[in-house]
């Protein structure tokens, strides 16, 4: 089933869950270096936690040139095991959370159900079975906050990640897998802002460049209303790698949907995505790590 470029809109209902034995820390921890303006980000690095966005997707392990965001050569925000401060200007992009969010602003809300607190999205959770296939992803978030005269992890932030299978299908929306509700959870992030998915790959579908959802919220205990909400935003994949993956079987589609799109005109990222092109490492065979730095 293909998709539509999505129309921003914002949320009626926000991000809620039942599991209240998860309670909400916010700590502003390790202050990261002087940040004159809340414009900054600054990222430390000390772990492979970290994460990158960079300009324009030439490679899966490095930045080449600055993207619309501004960042340097260097990949700006991209940030390896053992980097050094590196700084990149500005919050997150706000994006629409799409036609699919599955947060009850547009059709069915899985944030209400039992089990939505979760790492590893690949299978159903409650009354779904079904498993998603694909090239297995481990999506590393780390969320900072601006608010303040320093730039400091979000610690206990929740963020709620969603994306289409290897199909381009949205759990819960498509026919075929409107009963299941995979690849969608939440996660609570450390003391140092940091959160891990466990995920497959997603497919180009028509009209859109590779891409993944997610919403952020300042704790698990706020995580219950869309006024509660810091950003709802999308972060893109590199085109090297989606190139290596959807020559694999399953993905086929996905070819000849990425040779008809580019970052620079799609919908979503064609304003600038500096700050939304995520560093990806690995390999289909060994599986891929997807970062990003979420400054909110």
């Amino acid at each position: 089933m293909s998709h539509h470029a999505d129309e921003t809109e914002e949320h009626d209902l926000g991000l809620s869950h039942d599991l209240p034995k998860f309670m909400a820390r916010r700590g502003l921890l390790g202050i990261l270096g002087g940040a004159g303006a809340a414009a900054a980000l600054t990222a430390c690095g000390s772990d492979d936690t970290t994460a990158a966005s960079s300009g324009t997707p030439s490679s899966s392990t490095t930045a080449a040139a600055p993207g619309p965001g501004g960042n340097p050569p260097d990949g700006g925000g991209a940030m390896g095991a053992d980097a050094g401060v590196e700084v990149a200007e500005g919050e997150i992009p706000e994006e629409t959370a799409g036609p699919y969010p599955g947060d009850g602003s547009n059709g069915p809300n899985v944030l209400t159900e039992s089990g939505i607190v979760r790492s590893d999205l690949t299978s159903s959770f409650g009354s779904g079975s079904g498993v998603a296939e694909g090239v297995a992803t481990t999506v590393k978030l780390k969320v900072y906050d601006l608010n303040g005269e320093t730039v400091t992890p979000l610690a206990g932030a929740a963020v709620y990640l969603w994306h289409c299978d290897r199909e381009g299908r949205y759990s819960m929306y498509d026919d075929e897998i409107a009963d299941e509700n995979y690849l969608r959870g939440v996660q609570e992030a450390d003391d140092d802002g940091n959160l891990t998915f466990t995920t497959i790959f997603p497919a180009c579908y028509s009209g859109r460049w590779p891409h993944m959802h997610f919403e952020v919220y300042e704790s698990l205990a706020k995580a219950t209303s869309a006024e509660n909400k810091l950003r709802t935003s999308q972060l893109a994949l590199p085109e090297d790698v989606c190139n290596d993956v959807y020559a694999t079987d399953g993905y086929e589609q996905s070819v000849s949907n990425l040779a008809q799109v580019a970052l620079d005109s799609d919908g979503i990222f064609s304003d600038g995505y500096s700050l939304q092109l995520a560093k990806v490492t690995g390999s289909v065979s060994e599986g891929y790590t997807v970062t990003l730095n979420v400054p909110v």
